[in-house]
């Protein structure tokens, strides 16, 4: 069993830790906390690798400039170490056409994690220009690193994947509290209660206990615990009187997506399986009121092909629409050539007419389009979409008509991952779609997480959220993160599920990252506090 005194030695020898030593530690810690995402969920493991991110920063005070720059060279190694492990799965995507981007793989495996562990860098850095000698320094830590992942999530585009929140997700009951404060609340929290531990090797004297900050966290977890059964008592899955929904999920090879010579093949593959009977009383199609196709689901522009269009209308029986990704072209004049497209969502009606479109807002960088788009097409780059001139971003993201079900959000892609985002607070809608292709990624945890991130929108919002994958995880679930229907990754089928029902707003929903904005600032103001009264 490990003492009082064997966490005292640890900690000791790792605040007196120096040069690689030190990396390596950072490293490693950061490389282990990953296991706290999806698909491990293994968030006790914070409990042993956030407390060393207190004690390194402690090392870092015998510095220059209060110890800052050393605290963010260490918080740069443990961003390193997080995030290398935890987006390893973007190197599939430069595997899809290997001749043309493969020379690009170690640049996207090692140079996005070192450019996401700057966020992690200035939020040690800031820890340490507040840090104080008690246990408010881990409150100053919870709050410096909210503030880094929320700028993570918003700098440049924002890339909020995996923020440290995400700990707190599962099991189901911990999500729940999301619906207060939100990602950004849950990342405060996750930092404040998992790095709590490292105060034990405070010395008890003037007063002070150590094993007072720890208990506290705990209790946190248990109130957190009590209060996620509670609602998830109070809120079973209730269902839209009427609405039968059909998700299918074709698994193609990436490769085919782009092809417009397997045109006809890809079409067969969806209106065989939208089609499929899934038991002695299924009827296929005919039992369902919305079918719903995954994102960019063709090799081609759907609309301006009328013999797809012409299909897609004969597959439809009456009373049933069609939800469908599909890259949609600009209006150009006739005989004009395309070079740049929207990536889309299509509602079509069972006689083949266009009801209503919805072009993505937030495009995904080097993915959809170029930073400095003509100066790097200049120089011989392209996007993984290989879209001359990249794609357009749409104008406008607001609640899509569906004929007889509730009016539904869209979201295409990585478009989940962005708390707060979702919708503006006067056009509630009834529901949310989320559209992907996560077959770029491979068989890996890329899309697990992706599912992760998408569930707590749900939760967050008090929606349910309905996701349509290539090749998965596409997924049903309930205002609450119940995941009522799912078809796993690299399976090829379609899944049968009813709508849920959307519950009241949240106080989330309600109020965005203001309880969150709160809770950093008050944070902030008794770290500055304990600051100033130790100088007095």
């Amino acid at each position: 069993m490990i003492s009082a005194r064997h966490i005292r030695n640890i900690g000791t020898a790792i605040i007196l830790s120096w040069g690689w030593k030190r990396a390596g530690i950072a490293l490693g810690a950061g490389a282990a906390s990953v296991l706290a995402m999806a698909p491990f969920n293994a968030w006790p493991i914070l409990f042993l690798t956030f407390p060393v991110m207190v004690w390194l920063i402690d090392g870092a005070g015998s510095g220059r400039m209060r110890g800052m720059p050393a605290a963010a060279m260490t918080g740069w190694w443990f961003g390193l170490g997080y995030f290398v492990p935890g987006l390893y799965w973007i190197g599939y995507a430069f595997l899809v056409d290997a001749p043309t981007f493969a020379w690009l793989l170690p640049f996207a495996i090692l140079g996005l994690p070192a450019y996401l562990a700057l966020f992690t860098a200035f939020g040690f850095a800031l820890a340490r220009l507040i840090w104080t000698s008690d246990a408010s320094r881990v409150v100053a830590l919870a709050a410096s690193l909210t503030i880094a992942e929320w700028l993570r999530g918003h700098m440049l585009s924002g890339f909020p994947w995996n923020a440290f929140g995400y700990a707190l997700t599962e099991p189901l009951a911990l999500a729940q509290t999301a619906s207060l404060i939100g990602l950004w609340g849950l990342t405060f929290l996750s930092v404040a209660i998992f790095a709590s531990p490292a105060v034990l090797i405070d010395r008890a004297s003037h007063g002070r206990r150590p094993w007072i900050a720890p208990a506290i966290a705990l209790l946190l977890l248990v109130v957190m615990g009590i209060y996620g059964v509670v609602r998830l008592a109070l809120q079973p899955t209730r269902q839209v009187a009427g609405v039968k929904l059909r998700i299918m999920q074709p698994n193609l090879p990436q490769d085919a997506r782009f092809n417009y010579s397997a045109k006809a093949e890809v079409m067969q593959k969806y209106l065989s399986l939208s089609d499929r009977a899934t038991g002695p009383q299924s009827t296929g199609v005919r039992d369902t009121s919305i079918l719903i196709w995954p994102e960019s689901a063709f090799p081609f522009f759907l609309t301006r092909e009328a013999d797809a269009m012409a299909q897609i209308a004969d597959l439809l029986p009456k009373g049933t629409v069609l939800i469908t990704g599909a890259v949609r072209a600009p209006d150009v004049p006739p005989g004009a050539k395309i070079t740049r497209a929207y990536n889309s969502i299509y509602v079509i009606d069972h006689d083949g007419s266009v009801l209503s479109v919805y072009d993505k807002l937030h495009l995904v960088p080097f993915g959809e389009y170029l930073p400095f788009q003509d100066l790097m097409e200049k120089l011989g780059f392209e996007q993984l979409t290989k879209v001359s001139g990249g794609f357009i971003a749409g104008s406008r993201r607001k609640p899509m008509d569906v004929p007889g079900a509730p009016r539904m959000l869209p979201l295409i892609c990585y478009e989940a991952v962005f708390p707060g985002d979702v919708a503006a607070r006067d056009e509630r809608p009834g529901w949310i779609i989320n559209l992907t292709n996560d077959g770029w990624f491979g068989i890996s945890t890329g899309p697990y997480q992706h599912l992760q991130q998408a569930r707590l929108r749900a939760i967050e919002e008090g929606l349910p959220l309905v996701r349509a994958a290539n090749t998965g995880v596409s997924a049903v679930i309930d205002p609450v993160g119940r995941i009522v229907a799912r078809l796993g990754l690299g399976a090829e089928g379609v899944l049968d599920s009813p709508l849920p029902a959307a519950i009241p707003p949240t106080i989330y929903a309600r109020l965005g990252d203001i309880p969150a904005a709160v809770l950093v600032a008050a944070a902030l103001i008794i770290v500055i506090r304990r600051r100033a009264a130790k100088a007095v």
